[in-house]
């Protein structure tokens, strides 16, 4: 663990001294911006069994040039007993046992997000929270969420990207994510070379080939599975090259992956994505799957689903035996007026019927899976801003399009007059880990805020 925390403080040293030298070779002058809410609502809580608060928050957001800082400082608060006594939720600031672990953990996340640029940026820096944690294609992990337990537990991670053409050494560049710097269980990295940069061959100058190195070091933490299970690994290769580019119009790049779980379970894909027009992203792969081999393996349910998955791959028996497969995955997306409307919708599925009477963790991998994101931003609507993701594993009917058993749903909408905002929010994840109505993690809650500058 010590040796982990050294090489992570000595991570993080290397991308602020390289923020440090693209700050200083920046030729604009960075303005200094404070943005502060007040919000006042109410929050419900799982302990176990929901519990409502009234709660209280400040969310300071100050920005200066490339680099952003957010805060989340809120007091949950109830009237109790029959004397109507105020107390504070005790959990948001106290640990059950302190320790310095315990401690970091509380109150590091109270920090939303550290960004320096913005992702597809020679440096790209984000500590916090975030649903969009990508390596490469996607392959061994794509879209990987640290979100899902909010708010009862906030994970404080890291997405960081470099890329040699900030150094003016375009040959190399690497991308990272930690799911959460406490406690350092989901990590992946990957490194990137273009060895034809500088040669000017066309179409072959910018292939690229990377390697993806991905492990959880603790598969049960947060699940109800017990035993100190040993760490797993996902590790691939990947290529990339881009086909045809014509501003404005269309663009096609061809990729391709190869990847395996602890070297033992093998799979592969190869597709082709791009836009069309500015307005539209799109993708096809064809994906060939070996025995107990679970693509996009770190994806946007996987604190869910981590002990399940676990089972599969390393363990003998009717939980270790999903078949070998051939299938597919389609998506579709649009971009519009400057990200004011955004939607993408990404539907993968196996070619062959599936095994009958497959088991329940089976039943998630060999039943189609289908994720949407839609975004309404502020301008589009007068007054009203929306945000909504659905990620739904397991498939097997028509009708389970919409059962949120195996889903993840998040919905936030809200209503805008001047300086005030009114939201309504709206989470269900459903936890194959949990049993009965425990099963149905159920966040809801009305807030109002006042951006007081």
């Amino acid at each position: 663990m010590a040796t982990t925390s050294r090489r992570l403080v000595v991570l993080i040293a290397v991308c602020m001294l390289a923020a440090g030298a693209a700050f200083a070779q920046g030729s604009e002058t960075p303005r200094f911006v404070i943005k502060m809410d007040l919000g006042i609502g109410v929050q419900t809580f799982n302990e176990p069994g929901p519990v409502t608060y009234q709660s209280l928050g400040m969310t300071p957001d100050i920005s200066f040039g490339k680099l952003g800082v957010g805060l989340a400082l809120t007091i949950n608060y109830r009237f109790t007993g029959s004397d109507s006594s105020f107390t504070i939720r005790r959990a948001d600031w106290v640990p059950d046992v302190v320790t310095f672990e315990s401690v970091v953990a509380l109150y590091l996340p109270k920090i939303m997000y550290v960004r320096w640029g913005l992702r597809g940026d020679p440096l790209f820096l984000k500590f916090g929270s975030f649903n969009d944690g990508t390596l490469g294609d996607g392959f061994i992990m794509g879209d990987y969420d640290n979100t899902l337990f909010l708010p009862d537990d906030r994970h404080f991670g890291l997405q960081a990207g470099l890329d040699g053409s900030l150094f003016s050494f375009p040959l190399l560049g690497v991308e990272t994510v930690l799911g959460n710097l406490v406690a350092l269980d989901v990590l992946g990295a990957r490194l990137y070379l273009r060895p034809l940069i500088g040669t000017g061959i066309p179409l072959f100058k910018n292939l690229e080939f990377g390697a993806t190195y991905a492990v959880d070091r603790s598969p049960y933490r947060g699940t109800t599975s017990t035993g100190t299970p040993s760490p797993v690994a996902v590790f691939g290769a990947d290529s990339r090259l881009p086909l045809v580019n014509v501003p404005n119009i269309v663009s096609l790049i061809a990729f391709a992956d190869a990847a395996s779980i602890q070297g033992a379970w093998w799979g592969g894909m190869f597709g082709v994505g791009g836009r069309l027009i500015n307005l539209f992203t799109y993708g096809l792969q064809f994906r060939v799957l070996g025995d107990n081999f679970i693509p996009d393996y770190f994806g946007p349910t996987y604190d869910l689903l981590r002990d399940k998955q676990y089972d599969i791959v390393m363990k003998v028996g009717p939980a270790g035996s999903v078949p070998a497969q051939v299938g597919w995955q389609a998506s579709l997306g649009t971009s519009l007026l400057d990200d004011k409307l955004i939607f993408r919708v990404s539907l993968d599925a196996p070619f062959a019927a599936p095994p009958a009477n497959p088991t329940p963790e089976e039943a998630l991998l060999v039943y189609p899976h289908l994720r949407g994101i839609f975004s309404l931003g502020e301008g589009l609507v007068p007054g009203i801003t929306f945000d909504f993701s659905y990620d739904k594993k397991g498939i097997a009917t028509f009708a389970g399009l919409v059962d949120p058993t195996n889903a993840a749903i998040k919905a936030q909408i809200n209503f805008k007059s001047g300086p005030a905002v009114i939201s309504f929010i709206y989470k269900i994840v459903y936890d194959p880990s949990q049993a009965g109505a425990d099963k149905w993690n159920v966040t809801s809650g009305l807030q109002s805020s006042i951006s007081l500058f």
